[in-house]
């Protein structure tokens, strides 16, 4: 997912910043925690009708210009410090700051409030911008809870004049870390003279980032009531809520809006390109492009990297080489964010010596990787082949990062499950546990696909009861129920295929799938099942035509002895 480009106003205190945060998904660099294939994700886009007409494009010369958006910036992980010049770069070393102060209190337990308190106590006065400029460093860092903290202390202060672009920054952090009906309640206790555009707009986001389309479109007529769609911004809360959630039919209708009351920014532009590489459109984008180069809108390394993924995906790798040449010339040390999405989109070209040489770049530039870059390249290695460039990644990821992310270790996990390398993938999960990385659900997920592809039975059980032992409550994987199945199938082990009925309804999750399955591994080994109806019955599990001529086929073989956890 791409990053959500900040816009703030100092002047104004507008530090609320607003977000497209899945505005340019084509380009998102894929890292899943299984890895390898073992748990793959498809995400469904496109429509085949050509968009120019529906967006209102027309030939650059003609161009009636298009909307704007703004994207909030969500940077790296604070592991890996975000490199952007703010207050951490600014402030001098070992010079005492109540920044400063605030920004050590790494662990979400302690307190800002306790921390400004005591830095007045020793006679230090305490300024509104200083604070402003922490809560954004704090907002870039992701410690949302401190930032807020910030935020209430300031709230009760006579002294400190808030803006509306405080509220709106206020309310953005509420929703972060309380959650949304808390968001909207501190909304309505806003003072009327500080309900504005900015506040709006707040509130728009948080719809946008929840996902609640209804809420959100009954807000935007709420905005254009009171004349607050005369900016982009929000509009292009809706298409980053449109495009994320598949709504790809109400796009062309924002954009004809947008247009009509304002002018595009350049995230609007992103935004309609990543909306063409949703609907697998191939043709209108380089309108675009050439349209925002008309409207004297500078392109920026997010504009480049969603070209780039279009034309990988048409299959146009000159012209994507070309693109991405382009994209990292304007990928700057604060655009840190941009160097995982240049990895992915090289791996895709299929261009390991690229890949490599952007990782080298980033070593390079910041003295510390956080655990999304590692992820980042050694997945992208994997994908390319290179299962040893990326254990040399993982083993120094290993030995430098404190966060012990297992998701990480699972990568190479995959990696050996993919390789049919079983031995050398539970040797590695004994190594995880000796550097005190635990296995989580998904690495015995990973293991237990792994023992049904190669039809160990016994073991892809053992893994999957384990797997379940991670969790609380299990969310049914039906792929890996499948394979686990098959493999019994085709051995006809109607035993281990009882045991796992049990496993599953101890799980919560029996089904007519799972009995469908069960009486295909009894028809394959020539056994009648007994009481399978009536079994589906106490399970509250409907019979389907599918099972009906299993139950009528299987009933014509040999009689099987009573499942020992029916005897």
């Amino acid at each position: 997912m791409f990053p959500r480009l900040v816009r703030t106003s100092v002047a104004a205190g507008r530090l609320f910043s607003t977000g497209a945060t899945q505005a340019v998904e084509a380009t998102k660099p894929t890292a899943s925690e299984g890895g390898a294939g073992c748990i793959a994700a498809t995400r469904k886009a496109g429509r085949d009708t050509p968009v120019r007409s529906r967006l209102g494009l027309v030939h650059p010369n003609r161009s009636a210009g298009i909307t704007k958006a703004v994207a909030e910036t969500n940077p790296t992980a604070s592991d890996g410090g975000d490199g952007d010049g703010g207050i951490t770069s600014r402030r001098k070393a070992g010079k005492d700051t109540l920044g400063r102060r605030l920004l050590s209190l790494v662990y979400s337990k302690r307190s800002a409030v306790i921390t400004i308190r005591k830095w007045k106590e020793e006679g230090h006065a305490v300024k509104k911008h200083e604070l402003v400029r922490v809560i954004r460093e704090l907002r870039k860092l992701r410690r949302y809870k401190h930032a807020l903290e910030v935020c209430e202390w300031m709230r009760l202060q006579d002294d400190i004049h808030l803006l509306s672009g405080d509220y709106a920054v206020h309310l953005d952090l509420i929703a972060k870390v309380r959650g949304i009906n808390k968001a909207e309640s501190f909304f309505s206790e806003i003072p009327s003279n500080m309900v504005d555009y900015w506040t709006y707009s707040a509130l728009l986001h948080c719809y946008s980032q929840e996902k609640d389309t209804d809420k959100a479109e009954a807000l935007m007529k709420k905005m254009s009531e009171c004349g607050h769609l005369k900016h982009p911004l929000p509009y292009n809360h809706m298409l980053s809520l449109y495009i994320s959630t598949g709504q790809l039919e109400k796009v062309p209708n924002t954009i004809l809006e947008l247009r009509k009351n304002t002018s595009p920014d350049i995230v609007s532009y992103n935004l309609f390109l990543a909306s063409c590489s949703s609907l697998n459109d191939f043709e209108t984008p380089e309108l675009i492009f050439l349209e925002l180069k008309k409207a004297k809108i500078e392109p920026d390394w997010i504009t480049f990297s969603t070209m780039a993924s279009i034309y990988i995906k048409s299959s146009q790798n000159e012209k994507a080489e070309s693109t991405l040449r382009e994209m990292e010339k304007r990928v700057f040390k604060r655009t840190r964010i941009a160097f995982p999405s240049l990895v992915s989109l090289y791996t895709n070209l299929k261009n390991k010596t690229e890949v490599r040489r952007v990782w080298k770049k980033m070593k390079s530039i910041y003295h510390k990787l956080n655990d999304y870059e590692y992820t980042s390249a050694i997945s992208s290695l994997l994908k390319l082949d290179d299962f040893e460039g990326a254990m040399e990644i993982y083993t120094e990821w290993e030995s430098v990062s404190p966060t012990k992310d297992t998701r990480i270790s699972n990568l190479i996990l995959g990696g050996y499950v993919e390789k049919n390398q079983l031995d050398m993938a539970e040797s590695f999960i004994e190594k995880m546990v000796q550097k005190d990385i635990p296995p989580s659900y998904t690495t015995w997920e990973i293991l237990t696909c792994g023992y049904s592809k190669c039809g160990k039975v016994n073991e892809a059980l053992a893994s999957f009861k384990k797997a379940l032992s991670c969790v609380k409550k299990w969310e049914p994987n039906a792929k890996i129920v499948r394979e686990m199945f098959g493999a019994l199938e085709e051995q006809g082990n109607v035993e281990m295929a009882e045991d796992l009925v049990v496993i599953l309804r101890e799980a919560g999750h029996v089904s007519t799938e799972v009995y469908n399955l069960l009486l295909r591994t009894y028809k394959n080994a020539g056994k009648m099942p007994l009481i399978v109806a009536e079994r589906m019955k106490k399970d509250n599990v409907e019979v389907d035509t599918e099972t009906e001529e299993l139950i009528r086929l299987t009933s014509k073989l040999c009689v099987t002895e009573i499942p020992k956890h029916l005897s």
